[in-house]
């Protein structure tokens, strides 16, 4: 497993993310709010993390929701999972939203996502005028049956 550095700032008294097993893949966002915000059902809202980082070219962070609190609370990110380019600087913030039938609330400091750092490679496109020939070919959304 390689081990990359990424310069981060963290503006929230929050801790820096970090993988809460070995194994884990991700590691988790916090919400950095002055007060807890309350999510209405179906209603979404940005929040912010008080985090920011420089990823090096050729990397990408992607933001995804955490099990726990779809499951358990029905809040999950919309939008995901979100890219953070390399080149971005700003505030990293996660889109979230109550697909539960009850107000949910989200405090400071609690896990609202989680985040995890991949490799990315860039493309050059060639114009053809014909594709190869696949079994598949064509066939779209559920041709393969159940």
């Amino acid at each position: 497993m390689q081990e990359i550095k990424v310069k981060i700032i963290n503006a929230s008294s929050n801790p820096l993310p970090s993988y809460a097993t070995a194994g884990s893949a991700g590691m988790d966002l916090r919400a950095n709010l002055e007060a807890p915000i309350v999510l209405q059902p179906l209603e979404r809202k940005m929040i912010p993390t008080g985090l920011f980082i420089e990823l090096p070219n050729g990397y990408e962070a992607q933001v995804r929701p955490r099990s726990g609190l779809a499951i358990k609370q029905g809040i999950t990110c919309l939008n995901s999972p979100g890219t953070v380019d390399a080149d971005y600087r700003g505030e990293i913030k996660i889109i979230l939203i109550n697909l539960s039938d009850q107000p949910q609330t989200v405090a400071h400091g609690e896990r609202i996502a989680q985040m995890i750092v991949k490799p990315v490679e860039q493309i050059s496109w060639e114009a053809v005028t014909e594709l190869g020939i696949t079994d598949r070919n064509e066939g779209g959304f559920g041709h393969t049956g159940k």
